[in-house]
């Protein structure tokens, strides 16, 4: 037991130090999981349970922004309906394919290559200066915000990131730095809210005591850790670029595929 709360603790900060970051927490628990030699349907479970922390740290550091302040009601509306319409692309696709994605996409190789992929399109990105046309919320459209939403979907290969997937696709329609990291952040409730749920209700066996409490120590490390990583994020990028993570990316994808 000892141990199994150990590997809960470091997939706890692996999943708070990444999941916010264009890295790919999933991908980096694929890995982490491996080289524990921690998986089955349990180990799944736990990937997805443990982001609850992750979205509780935002849900506190953009509390302001989550629940509606007397005045404000208009602009929190129309904020969580863009966000509500990003979020059904994903949906549409993950449910009825979840199966085969878990099956044929969850391994380390994959994940390497697409980690390779995503840091290509970020320093595309990056080197391409793509023009801000956005750069306060209440200028994003219901079209800009399905774009971003669509952008997600490459997220459901492990790997490329949910953020970065979001980021990418946010800043080629012209969101800022800024912008596009705060709106990949209201789109994660939902989304991580949800695929966490749907897991919960799939998962066939009943839950031990020991499985809740390692679900509760990942739950908790991982939202400690996320809301540190988020308030350092949110600061980084105001005065630098994605650059260093698409390099480490790339560092990382050529190692697990050199390892294989």
């Amino acid at each position: 037991m000892f141990m199994d709360v150990v590997k809960a603790i470091i997939l706890g900060i692996v999943e708070g130090l990444t999941e916010f970051l264009p890295v790919s927490s999933t991908g980096h628990l694929i890995i982490a999981n491996n080289y524990l030699s921690f998986e089955g349907d349990f180990a799944n479970l736990f990937a997805v349970v443990i982001q609850t922390g992750a979205i509780l740290a935002v849900i506190l550091y953009f509390r302001d922004k989550v629940f509606p302040k007397r005045g404000e009601m208009k602009t929190y509306v129309s904020r969580w309906s863009k966000v509500a319409l990003a979020v059904l692309p994903a949906i549409a696709i993950a449910v009825p394919f979840e199966d085969a994605i878990d099956e044929v996409l969850f391994n380390p190789t994959v994940v390497a290559i697409a980690l390779v992929v995503g840091a290509v399109m970020l320093l595309f990105i990056e080197n391409r200066h793509f023009r801000v046309l956005v750069r306060d919320e209440q200028q994003i459209t219901y079209r800009a915000a399905l774009f971003v939403g669509l952008a997600q979907c490459m997220a459901l290969v492990p790997g490329m990131s949910r953020s970065a997937s979001t980021i990418i696709g946010a800043i080629v329609i012209g969101f800022s730095r800024s912008l596009a990291a705060e709106f990949s952040f209201y789109l994660a409730i939902p989304t991580l809210v949800g695929a966490g749920i749907y897991k919960m209700a799939k998962f066939e066996s009943a839950l031990t005591q020991p499985q809740w409490i390692l679900l509760a120590v990942g739950t908790v490390v991982s939202f400690i850790v996320a809301y540190v990583v988020i308030a350092g994020f949110m600061g980084y990028i105001k005065k630098h670029d994605f650059k260093p993570f698409a390099w480490y990316r790339i560092a990382l994808g050529a190692l697990v595929l050199w390892l294989a």
